[in-house]
């Protein structure tokens, strides 16, 4: 169903009930259809699940926007006040900004597989060493976001991946803040980081690194899994969000 935003329409699946919500936030070039392993996994545990996509994604109308400030909108829109929030890969960097913006709309914060859209000069000197371009970006988004274990073992979930991803341009997240490490130190909810031990744009030591700037953060690598870990090991990567869930 749509949300009417300020004259945007936002696309939006909410499982209802009385539990705690949980929103999830989709990568850059995906939307609410990728969550296909996790909403039924997280309502049936109890939570009220609510998905959307982003402005320029899926079902929801086109146009530049501080990303938050959709999220804010839309959780007014459903009357929620106060969320666990979960964002993979560009969503993260959504849900880090939601987390600087809007602290006391939060019980907890879990961020998976994402560059996390920290600015530091050191960081995006990081990344660049990680992901050469113009090579890299040459690559096959299947190839740059699978892990090889799971191209190799289920080459049907591949496809599955790739029609609904549906690859293309990757757009901008607009933040509200300039997220630097010293910005993300200033988070205090409970905060589950998340990555494939496969996965080349967050490997383990920069997920560990992003440990170091979050007070309350605890991290958790899942093996044989690269950049979307919610589609490659679901089983995994829902066990360690409700895990994370049940102590916060």
């Amino acid at each position: 169903m749509h949300a009417d935003l300020g004259g945007a329409k936002i696309w939006f699946e909410d499982t209802g009930g009385a539990g705690a919500a949980l929103v999830l936030l989709h990568a850059g070039t995906g939307s609410t259809r990728m969550w296909r392993h996790q909403v039924p996994a997280f309502s049936a545990a109890g939570y009220r699940v609510v998905a959307y996509d982003r402005r320029g994604h899926g079902q929801s109308s086109s146009g530049e926007v501080i990303a938050v400030d959709d999220l804010h909108a839309l959780m007014d829109f459903l009357s929620l006040r106060k969320v666990h929030l979960l964002g993979t890969a560009a969503g993260g960097i959504v849900a880090f900004d939601f987390a600087l913006s809007y602290p006391a709309r939060l019980h907890s914060l879990v961020v998976a597989n994402s560059i996390g859209g920290v600015q530091d000069p050191e960081y995006l000197e990081l990344q660049a060493r990680l992901r050469p371009k113009p090579q890299f970006d040459a690559l096959p988004a299947e190839v740059r976001e699978l892990g090889p274990s799971y191209r190799a073992a289920n080459p049907e979930g591949v496809h599955r991946w790739v029609e609904l991803e549906n690859p293309g341009p990757m757009r901008k997240v607009s933040t509200r803040n300039r997220i630097m490490f010293s910005a993300l130190e200033k988070i205090r909810v409970p905060t589950l980081l998340l990555t494939g031990d496969a996965d080349l744009y967050t490997p383990p030591p920069v997920l560990s690194l992003f440990k170091k700037h979050i007070r309350h953060a605890e991290e958790r690598v899942i093996p044989e899994c690269g950049h979307s870990a919610y589609w490659e090991q679901a089983e995994q990567f829902n066990r360690a969000v409700l895990e994370f869930l049940a102590r916060n």
